[in-house]
């Protein structure tokens, strides 16, 4: 961690009695910092309002938002930058104490490094054990509560496979335990529902958007495994990481293709 921010105020201390800490109560953002700045901010801005909305949280001025995540990702040798923003400190208890000032704990933080072929050769994948609860009331959004995404990470140490995909108890295809999911079935790009649980990814939604705009069929619904292995190209999205082609899933072969190039030249124009 290269700087961190708390309410404005640099190196400072989380309250002890902040909700964040004590319930998960609170949402985040991970933006990647690029040369123009953080990319698809105003995707993570969206979504962090929403977010709020749900929870009832009162977000802060976002012209101090703005200019916090501006003066993070300006830091020496920053790659990426985390935003926290929590309901705020006060009161024992589940019950919430009505007009609490939100915490917001913002760090900036060294680019992850990918080997030189991450993004052409692609990254071999495993199916994680470990479930997604279904929860409506808050899928799609990205709370605190990353439990079952740690629980599923868990479950291999080795570098390799980079990602874990994630089922629900109906088995059904989610997400990646840091990540979405897009699968090419007879050319159109599909993406699991995240009605009943998963995170909506900044980079997805940005996707899907593109793929409209440019006529390229794309849709969101139920995946099974058979889906998946039966798709002529997979690929991943994630914040930082961008759109990372898969090429093994367990024993299953896939190849890199023009989706995932698409992607990727979407990427680099909004970077």
């Amino acid at each position: 961690m290269l700087s961190v921010w708390v309410n404005g105020e640099r190196d400072a201390a989380l309250s002890h009695g902040d909700r964040g800490w004590h319930y998960g109560d609170g949402l985040f953002e991970t933006m990647a910092v690029t040369a123009s700045g953080p990319r698809l901010l105003e995707r993570h801005l969206d979504r962090l309002r929403c977010g709020a909305a749900v929870l009832g949280i009162a977000l802060p001025d976002e012209a101090v938002l703005r200019r916090e995540i501006a003066v993070a990702a300006a830091t020496p040798g920053a790659g990426v930058v985390k935003l926290i923003v929590t309901r705020g400190a006060g009161g024992r208890g589940y019950r919430a104490v009505p007009g609490m000032a939100a915490t917001r704990w913002l760090a900036a933080y060294e680019a992850p490094a990918y080997p030189a072929a991450f993004h052409t050769d692609g990254v071999a994948v495993r199916l994680c054990r470990t479930r997604l609860a279904e929860q409506p009331a808050v899928a799609g959004l990205k709370t605190l509560n990353r439990l079952e995404q740690v629980l599923a990470r868990s479950e291999w140490a080795e570098p390799e496979p980079w990602e874990g995909l994630m089922l629900d108890a109906q088995e059904r295809l989610v997400c990646g335990t840091m990540s979405n999911v897009f699968c090419v079935l007879d050319g159109v790009w599909v993406t699991p529902d995240l009605g009943r649980c998963g995170v909506a990814g900044t980079v997805r939604a940005a996707l899907l958007a593109a793929a409209k705009e440019a006529g390229v069929h794309s849709r969101v619904a139920d995946l099974r495994l058979a889906d998946l292995f039966g798709a002529s190209e997979v690929f991943l999205t994630n914040a930082v990481a961008g759109a990372v082609p898969v090429n093994r899933v367990g024993d299953a072969v896939f190849r890199p293709g023009p989706a995932v190039r698409r992607a990727q030249e979407w990427l680099d124009r909004w970077s």
